[in-house]
């Protein structure tokens, strides 16, 4: 088998008497092979008997595949033969052996000049993909190295927690703060006295963030009036009054919405607002929080006009697993809130909560509409319905002012739900409304989960509008 001499002439000094070529067998890798293995069990036991005996002394421990040409050996080939530089066996490795030679080869160029010496790694070893010899102290070589099982521990996190309702509230108004809270810090961290021209920066930036006319003038009228008294000092007191004022004006608005338990009627929702404000959205999140309280809700699908309007409440019904009455579209909304309620007496649900189209402040016949729906629910129950809640988009600003406004003279409002807060930096319009309406604000929307429909509570709502 002239043809595998060269191979194996790298194997210096050992008997190659156990490999010839069997022409009853075509397949030399098989032969190899055999060969291969039988070879390294006779190297292993003679390390085992002789550690300090170096396997291959013509390799070299940086790289195991080529010849070390610096190494003194009668018997060595010359490193320029084609045939003999860089040659191996023709057997295939074990799985698994290239890519540890791969990975120590790679710890091995690592190492800084002060290492300890090198293990001298022998071809035969490659071949078993047995590792470097070794300190007996180093026994635990082949288990992972303390990055991987810092890796591994890092990676298995628990369940994600929820952020915290004041965390998410905080979140929501970060477009407000940054417009309002931040704006004014930033105005007074640059002034270095306090005098009457601060009064008149002030104003324009509260009515920059849509603060109103009203509550601006209340705000800078008690400023001037402490600055006259002389007991704003510094202004680290100027911010603090403007909290003081800001909380003053939503403390009376903030009042939630009681429905008594144990009612012999249903307490009775009617929604109103123009189009895009959220309604039926806020809706649906409301007959969540309802149910949470233990109520038995039902929803009524007064929108008759808007199409999907029907199939969006349903969708929110079964959402909830609350029942629906509707109607197709096109008939008459007063009718089929009357139905609703008729349905939700006779069934003893504690709330009726009823949708209505939406439509623009200024439609004076829309507005009679909606002056209808409540002729025709008092037939029913003459003290319905027992809460009027205005939905009103933050992001409309002092849009929204006019929308409470006109709503409020023709239906006289009971309260106002917020919405969309976290996506605007118009939501100084709570002071606005707060101060020239001072109708109850009872919900705000802070995102667009099914959770975050919130109560309005003033101090809360100052807390998460000033932190930082």
């Amino acid at each position: 088998a002239s043809n595998l001499r060269p191979n194996i002439n790298i194997f210096h000094g050992h008997d190659f008497s156990l490999f010839r070529y069997d022409p009853h067998k075509s397949d030399r890798l098989l032969a190899a092979t055999k060969w291969s293995k039988t070879m390294a069990f006779s190297l292993f036991k003679r390390k085992k008997d002789k550690p300090g005996e170096t396997p291959a002394a013509g390799l070299d421990a940086e790289n195991p595949l080529e010849p070390d040409t610096g190494a003194e050996s009668p018997a060595e080939p010359d490193s320029t033969d084609p045939d003999v530089t860089g040659s191996r066996p023709s057997a295939e490795p074990e799985p698994g052996v290239e890519d540890s030679a791969v990975e120590r080869q790679s710890d091995a160029g690592s190492a800084g000049s002060d290492a300890e010496p090198k293990k001298k790694f022998g071809i035969f070893d490659r071949f078993k993909g047995a590792s470097p010899q070794s300190d007996p102290d180093n026994s635990g070589s082949n288990d992972k190295s303390e990055n991987d099982v810092r890796t591994e521990s890092d990676t298995e996190t628990g369940p994600q927690k929820k952020p915290g309702m004041f965390t998410r509230l905080k979140s929501a108004l970060g477009r407000t703060r940054t417009g309002l809270v931040d704006n004014l810090a930033d105005f007074l961290r640059r002034r270095k006295t306090v005098d009457g021209d601060l009064i008149e920066e002030i104003e324009t930036l509260l009515l920059t963030a849509d603060v109103g006319i009203d509550a601006t003038q209340r705000i800078t009228d008690d400023i001037a009036r402490r600055l006259k008294r002389r007991q704003l000092d510094d202004t680290k007191a100027v911010f603090t009054a403007l909290r003081e004022n800001m909380s003053e004006i939503l403390a009376p608005v903030g009042v939630p919405l009681i429905i008594p338990k144990n009612r012999t009627e249903p307490f009775v929702i009617l929604v109103v607002g123009v189009n895009g404000t959220g309604k039926t959205t806020t809706i649906g999140k409301l007959a969540k929080r309802l149910q949470a309280d233990g109520l038995r809700v039902m929803l009524a699908a007064g929108d008759t006009f808007r199409a999907a309007a029907v199939e969006q409440i349903e969708a929110w019904g079964e959402r909830n697993n609350v029942p629906v009455i509707a109607q197709k579209t096109g008939a008459d909304s007063a009718s089929v809130i009357y139905d609703a309620l008729q349905s939700a007496s006779a069934r003893q649900f504690d709330v009726l909560i009823a949708d209505t189209a939406g439509r623009l402040h200024t439609q004076v016949n829309l507005m009679q509409e909606l002056k209808k729906v409540r002729r025709v629910i008092a037939k029913l129950d003459d003290s319905a319905p027992h809460e009027t809640l205005l939905v009103l988009d933050a992001g409309t600003g002092q849009n929204a002012l006019a929308q409470a406004r006109q709503f409020h003279e023709a239906l006289g409002l009971t309260g106002i739900a917020l919405t969309k807060l976290d996506g605007t930096a118009k939501g100084g319009i709570i002071f606005a409304i707060a101060q020239q309406l001072v109708l109850p604000i009872r919900f705000i929307g802070v995102g667009e989960g099914i959770d975050d429909l919130r109560e309005f509570h003033a101090d809360e709502f100052i807390d998460a509008l000033f932190s930082q």
